[in-house]
């Protein structure tokens, strides 16, 4: 979300299932938990908020999904609250240094229905056959990784919706996006930069230690 604020982007709708009152509690208490704050005892109404963090204007929207549903189920379900044309889609667990206004540009450039951005990595993740900017398939976790794979950073127009449906079974990766793809609707934003996942307790330790030695790509702000 700081990768996204930082390059203007500061209106949010967290998709939330699994231990989602941990996430809205967390939000919903967000002032007190990161600012210094003077209270009264007795006198709830003469707290005092003293403001420091740097997350100045966002709009967090926190949407219970669903704690079964899979990601198609859970982008249908929050269309009542995209109003623009365009919007911009990412899991909770990919970390990058993508340029989010670049990115943008292009998707609105080519004027297709859906980007995704396209990372060299190993094959456990969606991979791409491409031809130019244009995705010819899509496939989810290939055995043999040979071009581009997903890197989980995707920008779509509304008529996306039209791809997935208000059900718990609707995925996103297996169905709608490889049918997008097939219908010639897919472009891939190709990323040079870094990218890094927090699959496993591996990717968090390795992940965390970079953060510690000040050698986290992704913090651009």
């Amino acid at each position: 979300m700081k990768l996204y604020a930082q390059n203007g982007f500061n209106d949010f709708i967290l998709c939330l299932g699994y231990k989602g009152e941990l996430i809205k509690d967390y939000f919903c208490n967000y002032e007190i938990i990161n600012n210094d704050v003077t209270l009264e005892l007795g006198n709830p109404d003469r707290t005092a908020i003293h403001h420091s963090h740097a997350e100045k204007g966002w709009k967090v929207t926190l949407a219970n999904t669903g704690e079964r549903a899979l990601k198609g189920a859970r982008i249908k379900r929050v269309e009542k609250y995209i109003d623009d044309d365009v919007f911009m889609l990412t899991y909770g667990d990919g970390l990058a240094d993508v340029n989010l206004k670049e990115l943008l540009k292009f998707h609105v450039n080519h004027g297709k229905i859906a980007t995704v951005t396209g990372i060299h990595l190993a094959s456990r993740f969606g991979e791409l056959k491409i031809e130019g900017d244009t995705v010819l398939s899509f496939r989810e976790k290939a055995l043999i990784g040979e071009d581009l794979v997903s890197g989980g950073f995707f920008v779509f127009n509304r008529d996306v919706f039209d791809y997935v449906w208000d059900d718990d079974d609707c995925d996103f990766e297996y169905g709608p996006l490889e049918q997008i793809a097939n219908d010639g609707q897919l472009k891939v934003y190709k990323h040079a930069g870094s990218w890094a996942s927090m699959d496993t307790p591996r990717d968090m330790d390795y992940l965390n230690a970079l953060w510690s030695e000040n050698k986290a790509f992704w913090k651009v702000w």
